[in-house]
């Protein structure tokens, strides 16, 4: 009940209201996306300057080779379920999706985190930097293994030359092209680099960038998630029309998720703030990144699969229950 009280979430809310009441309320894309980037660079400082007071440990590296573990685990487990009644490129589009991560998704996680004075790791910035990629080239690779069988299927059904010739689909996408646009993505690379930054300066740093990366912070998020809840607000109506198991899948597949993501986190021997984050991470899914590069990408998919799958069912339902319950569930175990 008191992350329902969070100013954040409660704009959330009203920003899902209005959508729902259709009103003319909106946020100019230019200002979304400026805060977009604010969130994401007053992350960086913020893991920075933590990482340059507790160094690089081992506790470090065996979170980040978690985060790795699972964004591969993640989507590889989403495609063989969402392969047994989807086409091999909507599967892939949607594994991707939800085997990535949601940026605002994990800095509303972290806000809670603050709020109710569970420590974590400022390492876990990384982490989420780190789980984006994964599942982007991985349905790459999925996408052209589905090209290559429905192009030989088509070859021998047509018998002859001309159909090797007259291409059936796009041509093949190098996996090397998607993981430089993966790895260079700008708000990525911000992160990062506002991440080294905060490293670099430490203790000086963090004291100048104070008004900035901390008291800026939660007002740019509030009016951030009131965009947000526009948004998942008008794409309610994606799934309409297909079948239910998608609406099955974009809310049980994010727990299954974060379950495995607490198997892991256990394993590990992680903290229960680092764990509640990883369990977030897991059950987050992407809707700005990966959506944009799979409609590249794999074009042959639906983008009001994925989009609304992410958007218009797995975000409200991570900001508003999914978060306290996965940090609940973390405490819990991970104590």
């Amino acid at each position: 009940m008191q992350s329902f009280l969070d100013p954040a979430i409660l704009f959330f809310v009203f920003g899902l209201l209005a959508g729902s009441l259709r009103s003319n309320l909106e946020i100019p894309p230019q200002v979304s996306r400026f805060l977009s980037l604010y969130l994401l660079m007053a992350l960086g400082l913020k893991g920075g300057f933590a990482l340059a007071e507790s160094g690089l440990t081992s506790e470090v590296a065996i979170s980040l080779g978690s985060a790795l573990a699972l964004a591969i685990l993640v989507p590889t487990l989403g495609y063989l379920v969402l392969r047994r009644f989807l086409s091999g490129f909507d599967a892939a589009a949607i594994s991707a999706t939800y085997g990535s991560v949601s940026a605002v998704t994990f800095i509303t996680a972290v806000q809670h985190l603050d709020n109710i004075g569970l420590p974590y790791g400022g390492h876990m910035a990384a982490a989420m930097a780190l789980m984006e990629s994964p599942a982007i080239v991985m349905a790459v690779l999925l996408a052209n293994v589905a090209r290559t069988r429905q192009r030989a299927t088509n070859q021998l059904i047509a018998q002859g030359p001309s159909a090797a010739d007259g291409g059936s689909g796009p041509a093949l996408v190098p996996v090397s092209r998607i993981l430089h646009e993966s790895l260079t993505d700008g708000a990525q690379l911000l992160l990062l680099g506002a991440m080294a930054v905060g490293i670099v300066t430490g203790k000086a740093g963090e004291a100048a960038m104070q008004p900035f990366a901390v008291d800026l912070f939660k007002g740019m998020l509030a009016f951030f998630l009131l965009d947000m809840g526009l948004l998942a607000a008008r794409n309610f109506g994606g799934l309409k029309g297909h079948s239910p198991r998608l609406v099955v899948y974009a809310i049980a597949g994010p727990v299954v998720h974060a379950c495995v993501a607490l198997a892991v986190a256990m394993v590990a021997g992680m903290s229960p703030g680092n764990g509640g984050l990883l369990m977030v991470l897991a059950a987050s899914a992407s809707y700005i990144a990966v959506p944009a590069v799979i409609r590249h990408a794999i074009p042959e998919a639906n983008p009001s699969l994925y989009f609304g799958m992410s958007l218009g069912v797995t975000f409200p339902l991570n900001i508003l229950i999914g978060i306290p319950a996965y940090v609940h569930v973390a405490q819990r175990f991970l104590s």
